[in-house]
């Protein structure tokens, strides 16, 4: 063993904090952005919220909290130079004179975006109808079930999925019952007495254990015949085929008494919780606007809700006396100064990726989705010439509002599909296509897959019967078996 100098020369990827922040707020998304801006807003005392003061009028567009810088992206080479640089010029802020002329500029953007009518208060909006648990325990108010039949009832309607049955987790539908009975202290043939009880409340056949008895409380609720009961007991398989042949043959009932038959059990209501609320609603908030004057389409960033930041000069005078505050306020200074920046850079950003493509698919914009152009991340990157991560982060959870809608980012992104003797066709317009044949179609005889590729091909889409397949289950669409219209 030796010491002794070596020299090497390599290369290292070195991300600093500004570029770190940059990328981490390129990739949230509206919502998480605005939250990850109060929370900034709660933790650094020299971040200013305008909203907050009365008497703040919007700045003139254009006008941002600090000069924006170019577009951020993640460079192959030089970070560890840009690195050092940057860390070198931090140093030598003039952190006095920052705040002074900070002070006289405007906040960053935010506020009501002009041009548009108010929005309603929320409370106009939003609603919250009856949910199915509040409706099921009204009703075991006021029946007369004792204390241990009330408490069994509450672990029933506890236990109910988002269809209104009653399920556990591990366990057989016929070990439910038993299970939560031995939790309530009650007989088992009791609390079975207690079930059939509010399977008969409003809405009919909530707390049941599967379909089939779903169907059958309902059934025997309505007073429906023998045959309709026969058929929810034993062949409900073979009714969820279509297959009528089948079950005509083993109860010896003509095939068109079958479909009658079949016709009333569709009636019923398979999923008792079905009209009322089991979740909360979820909002998509866009993160730019696309707006069409004549012939010209124009993208803004929605800065509705956004806090407007500006770096508060309360702090200066703080930075005359104490050095350790001084040091303290540098560092929130730096902090705040570095949120702002890529704040602006990702709203930049978003901006140049939108304009791209409302260039690049402006014939979708125009005449729908069927004229959908194939595009991928690398067709945008390299026309703003930004890394395809970057396209990636930029498109991921984010929205936009058009006059055909709000659309993900990610929507405009499709793969290629070819056609003979004409131009490429997006996958999303070949989706479109296939929905389309299947509205026109005759219920009586729907098409089947194979069908609706030889429909696609008079039409120059040349694609296999199992993409065709895939499209249609990606559509939510049932196979022509189970689409077919027997009544």
């Amino acid at each position: 063993m030796e010491l002794k100098q070596q020299l090497k020369l390599s290369q290292q990827l070195v991300m600093t904090p500004q570029l770190q922040l940059a990328i981490k707020l390129l990739q949230m998304s509206r919502m998480e952005l605005v939250e990850t801006v109060r929370q900034e807003l709660l933790e650094n005392p020299v971040l200013e919220d305008l909203q907050t003061e009365p008497g703040n009028d919007r700045p003139p567009p254009g006008e941002i909290a600090h000069a924006a810088e170019p577009v951020p992206d993640i460079p192959e080479q030089g970070r560890d130079q840009a690195a050092a640089e940057g860390d070198k010029k931090a140093s030598e802020i003039d952190w006095e004179r920052y705040l002074e002329n900070h002070a006289m500029q405007a906040p960053m953007p935010g506020g009501s975006h002009r041009g548009f009518d108010e929005l309603p208060s929320f409370e106009t909006s939003h609603s919250r109808d009856e949910d199915l648990v509040d409706h099921l325990e009204w009703q075991v108010r006021m029946s007369d079930m004792v204390d241990d039949e009330r408490k069994f009832a509450a672990l029933v309607l506890g236990n109910l999925d988002e269809k209104g049955y009653l399920t556990l987790e591990g366990l057989k539908p016929e070990e439910v019952v038993p299970k939560l009975a031995g939790e309530a202290d009650l007989n088992p043939e009791d609390a079975e007495e207690v079930l059939k009880m509010i399977q008969c409340f409003d809405p009919i056949g909530v707390a049941c254990r599967d379909l089939r008895e779903c169907l059958y409380i309902q059934a025997v609720h309505f007073g429906l015949d023998t045959l309709v009961l026969t058929i929810i007991d034993s062949h409900l398989s073979d009714l969820e085929r279509r297959n009528y042949q089948a079950i005509a043959k083993k109860t010896g009932v003509a095939v068109e008494e079958i479909y009658d038959v079949a016709e009333v059990i569709a009636e019923l209501e398979p999923r008792p919780a079905r009209n009322f609320v089991t979740s909360d609603p979820q909002y998509i908030e866009p993160d730019v606007w696309v707006h069409k004057v004549g012939d010209q389409y124009f993208v803004a960033a929605n800065d509705d809700g956004m806090p407007r930041l500006k770096i508060s000069g309360f702090y200066r005078s703080a930075m005359k006396g104490d050095a350790s505050a001084r040091e303290y306020i540098q560092s929130k200074l730096r902090s705040a100064q570095w949120l702002i920046r890529s704040i602006d850079q990702r709203r930049k950003t978003i901006e140049r990726v939108t304009e791209c493509i409302v260039s690049k698919q402006r014939e979708f914009f125009e005449l729908g989705i069927e004229h959908l152009k194939p595009m991928i991340l690398r067709d945008v990157a390299e026309e703003l010439g930004l890394h395809e991560s970057t396209i990636s982060r930029v498109t991921s959870n984010k929205y936009v509002a058009t006059p055909r809608g709000v659309y993900e980012l990610k929507f405009f992104f499709n793969s290629a599909i070819r056609r003979d003797d004409e131009d490429d066709i997006a996958s999303e317009s070949v989706k479109q296509a296939i929905k389309k044949l299947i509205e026109t179609e005759d219920d009586k005889h729907p098409h089947s897959d194979q069908k609706l590729v030889e429909l696609l091909a008079q039409m120059k889409i040349v694609i296999a019967r199992r993409t065709v397949a895939k499209y249609r289950e990606m559509a939510g669409i049932l196979s022509s078996s189970k689409r077919k219209k027997y009544f």
